[in-house]
């Protein structure tokens, strides 16, 4: 019997080789290489130092109330996209005729309001593999988010390109005993977006494995200056929050909140809706769990999978199991699937390929309503798509029990 497990093992290992591994995501138009996927974070924690300081510098140097908005927005990449659609289709709606305009949408608030900013709103849909991130770091750790913020304000007043202007105010006061550097606009009613290269701006950029995102808005011409400024926009209520920074989060200013989203909340604090989240899967575990997004059914088959090949990749270096015991199973008319049998005598294969081929599938789903939102802004997977189809196919071939895919000899 131990014999029967151990060739089973090296069985699953060999039905596991085929199986590409998933393609990292393609670099986002006008980034350079792909940053690598694993970085030394603790093991506590799901985003490393490195990473913070990568995808927050685009907007460490927005006015307080935008960078809170913004943090929440990213929290909800379909709506993003959606958003930044719908703004584009409809270039004419200005101030009341778009607050209007914008109950009727389905869309988080947060996202609403960023149609007020419209280049905002579409540097989050063009480099949505950097949204999604970004607000799946803020789900996860939004003190270290915040503090990443303050330390990269710190760093551009060093280099002496965060100052005070004719745009926006920058102060700095003692929160406990923390120094905390605010930018507010001059004007309350007018926000200028800055405009800056964040692999400049702060200095020596100290990660070069983590170059930070950048995005520059169709039609800017940078100046002399390393901050620009886009165009002043005439805010009304469309932005309500704001950051805590002693206590490390964002909260909202319940009053402008209802008055632009024309409701009746009372509660300051930022809540995330997993019912907006779609199927957009998160990346940390307990922020999953925490909104019911747990390790799924398929996910657990997958990780008991990865188990035993390793441990038949194990046996096999040992020794305990022939290099070719997976060929001489499968060239015994497949006597070793019938002693794999359950208790009541029915063959099912523990490595059922077209079980595996549901599993791969199942795998997919999660991130299939991102994919297509991708699919907009030039970083289609259709080809992966395409290919991960054929392998789910092709289950059938392997699996089952007579002729090809099951159903017969034909």
């Amino acid at each position: 019997m131990k014999s029967r497990s151990a060739i089973a093992i090296a069985v699953s290992v060999a039905l596991a080789m085929p199986v590409p591994a998933q393609v990292p995501a393609a670099p986002l138009p006008g980034q350079g290489a792909a940053v690598p996927a694993t970085a030394a974070a603790p093991a506590d924690k799901a985003f490393s130092q490195e990473e913070l300081d990568q995808l927050v510098a685009p907007i460490a140097l927005y006015p307080d109330a935008l960078l809170a908005q913004v943090l929440m927005a990213s929290t909800y990449p379909l709506d993003v996209v959606s958003a930044d659609r719908w703004v584009k289709a409809n270039p004419s709606l200005k101030d009341k005729a778009l607050e209007d305009a914008l109950q009727q949408q389905p869309w988080d608030p947060s996202v609403k309001s960023l149609a007020v900013f419209p280049q905002v709103l579409a540097m989050m849909s063009e480099k949505l593999d950097w949204t999604q991130k970004l607000g799946d770091a803020f789900l996860a750790q939004q003190k270290d988010v915040l503090a990443t913020a303050q330390s990269l304000r710190s760093k551009a007043v060093a280099q002496g390109t965060l100052t005070d202007s004719k745009e926006q105010k920058v102060t700095t006061e003692k929160v406990e005993s923390t120094t905390v550097i605010k930018i507010e606009p001059t004007n309350p009613e007018v926000v200028y977006v800055p405009t800056y290269n964040p692999a400049v701006v702060y200095g020596t950029w100290p990660y070069p494995a983590y170059p930070p995102y950048y995005y520059y808005p169709p039609g800017y011409v940078a100046g002399g200056a390393l901050l620009g400024f886009t165009a002043g926009v005439i805010i009304g209520g469309a932005l309500w929050g704001g950051c805590n920074w002693g206590r490390g989060d964002v909260n909202i200013d319940v009053n402008r909140y209802n008055n632009f989203n024309r409701s009746n909340i009372s509660n300051t604090n930022f809540q995330h809706n997993a019912d907006r989240r779609g199927a957009v899967p998160y990346r940390d575990k307990g922020v999953a769990q925490q909104y019911g997004r747990g390790q799924s059914a398929g996910a657990a088959s997958r990780d008991q999978f990865r188990g035993r090949a390793e441990a038949g990749q194990q046996a096999i270096q040992r020794g305990d199991v022939p290099r070719d015991a997976g060929a001489r199973a499968t060239a015994g008319g497949g006597a070793g699937n019938r002693d794999f049998g359950n208790a009541s005598g029915t063959r099912s294969s523990a490595f059922d390929t077209s079980r595996a081929s549901q599993t791969r599938d199942a795998s997919n789903r999660g991130s299939s309503s991102l994919n297509s939102a991708r699919s907009s802004g030039n970083m289609s997977s259709g080809g992966r798509s395409s290919s991960m189809g054929a392998r789910g196919g092709g289950g059938g071939a392997r699996g089952g029990g007579g002729g090809r895919g099951g159903g017969g000899r034909r």
